[in-house]
């Protein structure tokens, strides 16, 4: 392969992995806000259940946030381990 067609190929890739790693983090750090933000008004509105909803919060919290950590996982494979490089001949 031509170093011509190296170079665009780290090129496409690092620009395909930057935008997946915004867009993937953006996305989970959004709804993360809002669902903390809907907790609080819930257990503002219903102090009984504050424990209940509080538990729950941190499950959603964890699962939201293994959602950018997957997306990262993602990158870094893209970025060091490409399974497309071998349909390019790198």
């Amino acid at each position: 392969m031509q170093p011509e067609q190296q170079l665009s190929f780290a090129v496409v890739t690092t620009i395909v992995v930057s935008a997946t790693i915004v867009l993937g983090t953006i996305t989970a750090a959004i709804m993360e806000g809002r669902a903390v933000t809907r907790a609080f008004d819930n257990m503002a509105r219903q102090p009984s259940v504050a424990d209940r909803i509080r538990g729950l919060l941190f499950v959603v919290l964890a699962i939201l946030e293994s959602t950018a950590i997957y997306v990262l996982l993602i990158c870094l494979i893209l970025l060091f381990a490409n399974p497309f490089a071998g349909m390019f001949g790198i």
